[in-house]
């Protein structure tokens, strides 16, 4: 027998991740059209069904090369992104009291080779991380406007020994 760790599966047969999820999060990957001029993915064409509630607000952000923002929630809006470019790896944490996944950690890869949007339920911890050595660059269609006199966010260290997760063992290593 060889030395080492077995592979674990990551994914079902039919391509659907066996990694736990949290109660609310939403992904899609969008479709690219892409001819010899270029491409083109659609963002928001009008159906609500992923969205949930009508966007009122939007803004785009950045995470420079190897970077990472986070750990934050919100006590009241959910954030919706969109990756435009890069790839970030995006941690979510479930603390919320009352939730069924209460405990659960979720990693997803943001990427325009998957998936691309992502709904974050509103208190769901979460922290992004650029993999990349170019800015990754995302677009956030928020549930509400931000409020500059009274900003929704909660922010935590990404080291913070309130986090109960080892977030460096689980960091890409560069």
């Amino acid at each position: 027998m060889a030395p080492g760790d077995r592979d674990v599966a990551t994914v079902s047969k039919d391509g659907r991740s066996l990694s736990p999820t949290i109660e609310g999060v939403k992904t899609r990957s969008t479709v690219n059209h892409v001819d010899h001029r270029g491409s083109v993915f659609e963002i928001f064409e009008g159906d609500m069904s992923f969205w949930g509630t009508p966007i009122v607000y939007a803004y785009q952000f950045s995470v420079r090369p190897h970077q990472m923002k986070g750990w934050g929630l919100h006590e009241e809006k959910t954030d919706r992104y969109t990756l435009i470019s890069g790839e970030v790896l995006l941690f979510l944490w479930d603390d919320r009291p009352e939730s069924p996944t209460r405990g659960v950690v979720q990693k997803l890869v943001l990427s325009d080779r998957a998936v691309r949007q992502v709904i974050i339920p509103t208190g769901v911890w979460h922290l992004s991380l650029n993999l990349e050595s170019d800015e990754a660059r995302l677009i956030n269609f928020p549930t509400e406007v931000y409020h500059h006199d009274a900003p929704d966010r909660i922010l935590l260290a990404w080291d913070s020994p309130d986090v109960p997760i080892d977030l460096a063992a689980l960091l890409p290593r560069f």
